[in-house]
């Protein structure tokens, strides 16, 4: 019975006064939704680079990318980072990294669709597109077990230029089969490859290392040596051996170093402490001492940075495509909100200049996904010169371009969500941190540029593939036409060539982005991006773009549904 008021009269009581508000105009998760089918873009780009056959597999890896217990997986791997077990309790050296168990799911799963081989031990027309289509998809859910992938897969080339240490890693490196057990490669399946160039004093700057190599087998290939020094910045230090720097008698050499020695034995590359870090958290990143730890020799002496920048030149490819898949689930993140919320009367996505800025999102990360993909084309044909001289010049391009992009688009897809984009409980913050990983490992900017400067210098022939290739454009934008005369008269001016070596790239970047959509993407968006990047001298901040843009063809073609 209710109980009386101050005048004695029952009062009325109603249990549901506790409620200040009724829960609207608020969003939901993006989840259970295929990212792979409602990307016009990625199923376009698939098709259009020579992948048209894996289209099912995409479809199947789409429903379980987008599925809500699988994108809970990249949640929990980045709230539960990695520990490090020097010692075990009874005092014995391990070094011992613990992950979550979302985390060596998501490896597993990398791992058992091929994303650390399949273009190796599957090759034909297409492999580099479908696998970088596959990873497009994965790093959407998380980035940090990537590195770890990306690595066993740039591997190969380099073991592969000493044919005796290939013929005993490559298959279990290759293999569909994850093990993180801290045992002895021989007791495995399947293994996973690090790198371990960095050192404090050197940074980029490789030919700066001070760690030695003594020799201490036959001269030849794959001569053993014993590894002394530092490394400041060791990827992934549970991977089972590693691609090491070091001067050997015949000067800097590359080396590959086991975590166990043959005889069963904890080889003596010791983790000192893992890197805190303000983003990639899922995955460890470490200081290691090497104590006269066993390698052999990979490549000859001397040419180490010539043996490794095959597996160099393979990971800045993968820092390319995982700020593609970036961009791309911020633009989603960014699209499903504002497609929900409503603001002054009107649905964000129907709000003018949010459709600006939501265009612009959309064209940047298509742009993006367009400009890798083309590279992973010219991967798949590398004997063909054209193709070739283009991944030579390419890869340093897109790595600078498409990673640079990415933390200012990521900063505007999450000020569409407002406060709550910067909640941690949204997907955004983490995004964010992620942002500028890509941009500054496997060599930041300015290495990037530079690297472009030394493949013109040193081979000419890929500017004129570069030219080849934007000139396959040649006559369907006038403002294409203008920027591609205006970019050979800077390549005619070779003064100061270095100084202006980041506005020379700048321009070759928009020129392919700009050639790749006028010739294969709807005419909306081709034009909008010609009009927004190339009429001015700089775009400055998303949402400036001009009249007469087609912001719903553009809105429609990227808008994800769940």
């Amino acid at each position: 019975m209710n109980a009386p008021d101050r005048l004695g009269k029952p009062a009325l009581f109603d249990p549901y006064t506790a409620e200040t508000h009724e829960v609207v105009n608020v969003g939901h998760e993006l989840v259970d939704f295929n990212p792979y089918l409602q990307d016009a873009a990625l199923q376009d780009a698939v098709q259009r680079e020579g992948a048209g056959w894996a289209h099912e597999a995409l479809v199947a890896f789409g429903a379980l990318t987008g599925s809500a217990d699988y994108l809970q997986l990249g949640v929990q791997a980045n709230q539960n980072p990695p520990e490090l077990d020097t010692h075990d309790r009874f005092g014995r050296r391990i070094d011992l990294v613990r992950y979550h168990p979302a985390y060596h799911r998501l490896m597993a799963t990398a791992i058992e669709h091929g994303l650390h081989a399949s273009p190796w031990t599957e090759p034909r027309p297409g492999a580099h597109v479908a696998r970088a289509a596959h990873e497009y998809l994965h790093t959407q859910v998380e980035a940090g077990h990537g590195c770890p992938v990306t690595m066993t897969f740039a591997a190969i080339p380099a073991l592969r230029t000493t044919p005796e240490l290939a013929r005993h890693w490559e298959p279990r490196i290759t293999a569909r089969i994850y093990d993180p057990r801290n045992v002895p490669d021989a007791q495995k399946a399947g293994l996973t490859i690090g790198m371990a160039m960095t050192e404090k004093q050197g940074g980029s700057d490789v030919r700066a290392n001070s760690t030695c190599a003594v020799p201490i087998g036959a001269e030849g290939p794959a001569q053993a040596c014993e590894l002394v020094g530092h490394k400041y910045f060791v990827s992934a230090p549970m991977c089972d051996a590693f691609l090491v720097l070091a001067q050997a008698p015949g000067g800097l050499s590359c080396f590959l170093l086991p975590r166990w020695r043959p005889d069963g034995s904890k080889n003596p590359m010791q983790v000192l402490r893992l890197k805190r870090k303000m983003g990639n958290v899922s995955n460890a990143s470490s200081e290691t001492e090497l104590r006269g730890a066993l390698a052999w020799r990979v490549g000859p002496e001397g040419r180490g940075v010539r043996t490794i920048i095959e597996m160099v030149a393979m990971t800045r490819f993968d820092c390319m495509v995982g700020s593609a898949a970036g961009q791309r689930a911020a633009a989603a993140q960014a699209l499903h909100h504002c497609a929900i919320r409503a603001a002054f009367g009107k649905r964000l996505v129907e709000q003018p200049l949010m459709r600006n800025v939501l265009a612009d999102l959309a064209l940047e990360s298509e742009a993006s996904l367009a400009l890798a993909m083309r590279v992973a084309r010219a991967l798949d044909h590398r004997d063909d010169a054209h193709e070739d001289a283009l991944v030579r010049l390419l890869t340093a391009v897109g790595k600078y371009w498409i990673c640079k992009r990415t933390p200012q688009h990521a900063f505007e897809a999450m000020e569409c969500l407002g406060g709550s984009g910067v909640m941690e409980d949204s997907p955004f913050p983490r995004l964010f941190r992620e942002s500028p990983v890509n941009a500054i490992w496997e060599g930041s900017g300015n290495v990037q540029c530079l690297d472009v400067l030394r493949a013109m210098a040193r081979t000419p022939d890929v500017v004129q593939a570069f030219f080849a290739e934007v000139g396959r454009a040649r006559g369907a934008s006038a403002l294409l036409d203008r920027h591609v005369a205006a970019l050979k008269d800077e390549f005619a001016d070779l003064q100061d060539l270095e100084y202006r070596a980041r506005d020379l790239v700048d321009r070759m970047a928009l020129a392919m982005q700009a050639a790749l959509l006028v010739q294969h993407a709807p005419a909306a968006v081709a034009d909008a991006f010609c009009a927004s990047r190339l009429a001015s001298t700089g775009h400055h901040q998303y949402g400036a773009l001009p009249r007469g843009v087609d912001c719903a063809a553009i809105l429609g073609r990227a808008m994800p549904q769940a």
